[in-house]
């Protein structure tokens, strides 16, 4: 089956997600979610201090990515519209989406600017460069489109609600922690309604033509990378923030692959693959366990040196205060 015959097939399908996203996903406004209040003029002569607003790096890489990549959307649009058509259905969800995605860099930026919690001359820099660039995944077809935004989708929805919950731990008690709480959460939720959309159309395509699109769950589990690889320091941010634990190879085995691939799309009970299909089941199984492996290795050894850490930190204190207790006044 080619892959107008598919979304033709796959219309109707369409039409009752996108209903079902009117009815759930309910209208929010930005300007309710930024505390306009910490507002107050940048000086062009002082330089932007992190002391500002004392929150981790890795917290400040999580904010950084998470924003620029919502800076991106034209490009997303681009990919999507040029996957899915634009016609119908189609089209009136790829423009939906988009208006969504908007919505999010917005709020994002607003906040980021009210609280200082991020450099501003360095996030217009960015920017600049990530969207000159233009860097985003280009599916090879349709369903490899709808499988990958699911994926990608749900794990920004992670990536965006464990953010949201270390900034209100971070700055517990500062205005900047709850509203930052608050805004993330209410992205988060659209992202997970979007995930819901691609990720029940990718169901109704396997009940279709499960032989096509395996192949292209395959291919898209193996090769996933997280949206953001034109940001400048992408790779550094990337680490900080699955050193942080929020987002990591872990989270992206238990919390994506094991529900959604293994679970909810069943692919090792599916029925009447094609050979070829088989092949690629076979392989999607045994990468989703590799990653398993991986994940758990990884994590053990974060585990480990967190506490070497924690240990030496303490040992440090202890040498400091036994330096002081000896000490002659």
């Amino acid at each position: 089956m080619n892959d107008t015959a598919l979304l033709n097939e796959l219309t109707e399908v369409a039409e009752r997600l996108t209903a079902r996203h009117y009815e759930t996903c309910k209208p929010w406004y930005p300007h309710e979610f930024v505390p306009w209040s910490m507002g107050r003029d940048f000086d062009p002569e002082k330089s932007w201090s992190a002391d500002e607003m004392a929150i981790p790096d890795s917290l400040r890489s999580a904010l950084f990515v998470n924003l620029l990549t919502e800076d991106n959307l034209p490009y997303y649009f681009q990919t999507i519209d040029r996957m899915f058509g634009r016609e119908g259905v189609w089209r009136e969800w790829s423009h939906r989406w988009t208006a969504e995605e908007a919505r999010h860099s917005i709020a994002l930026r607003d906040f980021m600017t009210v609280t200082r919690l991020l450099d501003p001359r360095t996030l217009e820099d960015g920017r600049m460069s990530q969207m000159s660039g233009g860097q985003v995944p280009e599916p090879k077809s349709p369903v490899d489109g709808f499988v990958y935004v699911a994926l990608q989708e749900l794990a920004t929805r992670i990536a965006h609600r464990n953010t949201g919950r270390a900034l209100r731990e971070q700055l517990s008690g500062h205005p900047a922690g709850e509203a930052g709480y608050e805004l993330i959460s209410r992205v988060a939720a659209d992202e997970n309604f979007h995930f819901l959309f691609y990720r029940d159309l990718t169901s109704a395509a396997l009940e279709i033509a499960p032989s096509v699109v395996v192949p292209a769950i395959e291919r898209q589990v193996r090769e996933f990378e997280m949206p953001g690889t034109g940001i400048p320091g992408f790779k550094r941010h990337a680490q900080a923030i699955a050193n942080a634990g929020l987002y990591n190879l872990l989270q992206h085995h238990e919390q994506i692959l094991e529900p959604v691939v293994m679970k909810w799309w069943k692919v090792e009970s599916l029925q009447g693959l094609t050979a070829e299909a088989e092949q690629a089941r076979e392989a999607l199984i045994r990468q989703i366990q590799r990653i398993g492996t991986a994940a758990r290795r990884l994590a053990d050894r974060a585990r480990e040196a967190a506490e070497r850490a924690r240990v030496t930190l303490a040992d440090r204190k202890a040498e400091i205060a036994g330096t002081r207790t000896i000490r002659p006044s």
